[in-house]
C-alpha cells in the first residue's frame, strides 16, 4: 500500500489512454493532463510507460511507502525530500518500506507526476483507473486523495536500474510560452468552425498573447486576449442556432478544441465536455496538449498554426521520446 500522509492539491490517479468509449454518457477521457511528463516517469519507475501513476497540481503530496520498490518524479518542478533527504526529478529513485516522501509546490510548470514500480492498482472503474475529479469516478471513487487514504500498489520487481532521462528528451517545462517567444508556441490547427470567424480574426489569434485565466482547470482552460470578430456565416445561420454569432447547433467538441464563448477561448482537455453549442475555430493536436497540462493562471501563451501532416509528425517524435530509449543508467542516485 501508498499512505497519503498530506493529499497536496488535486491529487488524483490517473492512467492512459483514460476512458475511452464513455464521452456520451458524461464520462470524459480522464488521463494525465501531462502525458509527456506521465510516462517518463512510468518508465523511470520500470512500468509500462501508460501504466496507472499519481497527478497533482501545484502542491505536490507526502507519501508513506508500506513496501520496497523505485519511485520517479517528473513534470512540474518540486523540491522533493525522501526521508528529509533530497531527491532528483527525471530520474529512479529506490525506496525502503516506512519512507517518506515529501513534495513543495510546484516552481515551475502546474501539474506533477508520481510513479511507482508496479502500478497504482486500484479498481478499473468503465475501463480505466483515471479519476474523473468531478464526478469522483476512478482511482479511490473520492475524485483527489484524501489524507489517511491507502493506496494499493501493483506488484513491484526486486530489483530496479537506476536509470535517467537525457536532457534532449525531457519537456521544456517553464516556460509554457512566454511574451514575444516564437519557438516555444503552442501548436494549432483550424477547424472545425474555422469559417466562423472572419480573415482578420484568424490572423490576430495567431498574431496574439493570450493570458491563462484563474477560472481554468482539467475541463478546459478559459483565456482573454483580443475581441474576436466574426464572418457573415456568424450571423446568416438558422435560429436553431442561437442568436448570438458564437452560438451554433450542439456539436462534438474534439479535445484540445478551442470554442469561443462568446469573446472568451476556451481550450477543451482531458476532463472536458463532449459537445456543446459554441463553434469551435481552432484544435491544439494531441502531441502538443502537455503543455497546455503545465500552463498556470496568468501565463502568457501564443500559437502557431500547424498542418494535419506537421501534427502527425509531431505525434510520432513525442511518441519516440517517451521510449526506452529516453532513458540513459545511471551508477548512483543523483549522478
Amino acid at each position: 500500500m501508498l499512505e497519503i500522509i498530506k493529499h497536496g492539491l488535486e491529487t488524483t490517479v490517473q492512467e492512459l489512454p483514460g476512458r475511452i468509449g464513455y464521452w456520451e454518457q458524461g464520462f470524459p477521457p480522464s488521463g494525465p493532463a501531462d502525458a509527456w511528463s506521465f510516462r517518463l516517469a512510468n518508465l523511470l519507475a520500470g512500468n509500462s510507460r501508460d501504466t496507472a501513476a499519481l497527478e497533482w497540481q501545484f502542491i505536490g503530496p507526502t507519501l508513506r511507502f508500506h513496501r520496497d520498490g523505485a519511485i520517479a518524479l517528473t513534470g512540474a518542478e518540486t523540491a522533493a525530500r525522501l526521508d528529509d533527504k533530497p531527491v532528483p526529478m527525471w530520474q529512479t529513485i529506490p525506496v525502503r518500506a516506512g519512507q517518506v516522501l515529501a513534495c513543495s509546490p510546484a516552481k515551475t510548470g502546474a501539474r506533477g507526476y508520481i510513479a511507482i514500480s508496479g502500478g497504482i492498482a486500484t479498481a478499473n472503474v468503465l475501463g480505466s483507473r483515471a479519476t474523473f475529479h468531478m464526478a469522483g469516478l476512478g482511482g479511490l471513487g473520492t475524485g483527489a486523495l484524501k489524507a489517511g487514504q491507502q493506496v494499493p500498489l501493483g506488484e513491484s520487481g526486486a530489483t530496479h536500474k537506476l536509470m535517467k532521462v537525457v536532457d534532449s528528451a525531457r519537456p521544456p517545462i517553464a516556460p509554457v510560452a512566454g511574451a514575444g517567444t516564437t519557438d516555444n508556441r503552442i501548436a494549432a490547427m483550424l477547424g472545425p468552425n474555422d469559417t466562423w470567424l472572419d480573415d482578420n480574426s484568424i490572423m490576430m489569434f495567431f498574431d496574439s498573447e493570450w493570458t491563462v485565466s484563474t477560472q481554468s482547470n482539467r475541463t478546459g482552460l478559459r483565456m482573454s486576449g483580443p475581441q474576436f470578430t466574426f464572418s457573415a456565416q456568424a450571423y446568416a445561420k438558422p435560429t436553431e442556432h442561437g442568436s448570438e454569432p458564437s452560438n451554433i447547433l450542439d456539436h462534438g467538441y474534439p479535445v484540445g478544441g478551442i470554442s469561443i464563448a462568446g469573446q472568451t477561448p476556451i481550450i477543451f482537455i482531458h476532463d472536458s465536455p463532449s459537445a456543446g453549442g459554441f463553434f469551435v475555430p481552432f484544435t491544439v493536436p494531441r502531441f502538443d496538449l502537455w503543455r497546455l497540462g503545465q500552463a498556470r493562471p496568468h501565463e502568457k501563451l501564443r500559437f502557431r498554426r500547424t498542418s494535419m501532416a506537421q501534427a502527425n509528425e509531431g505525434r510520432r517524435r513525442l511518441d519516440k521520446l517517451c521510449s526506452i530509449q529516453s532513458l540513459i543508467e545511471v551508477d548512483t542516485v543523483g549522478a
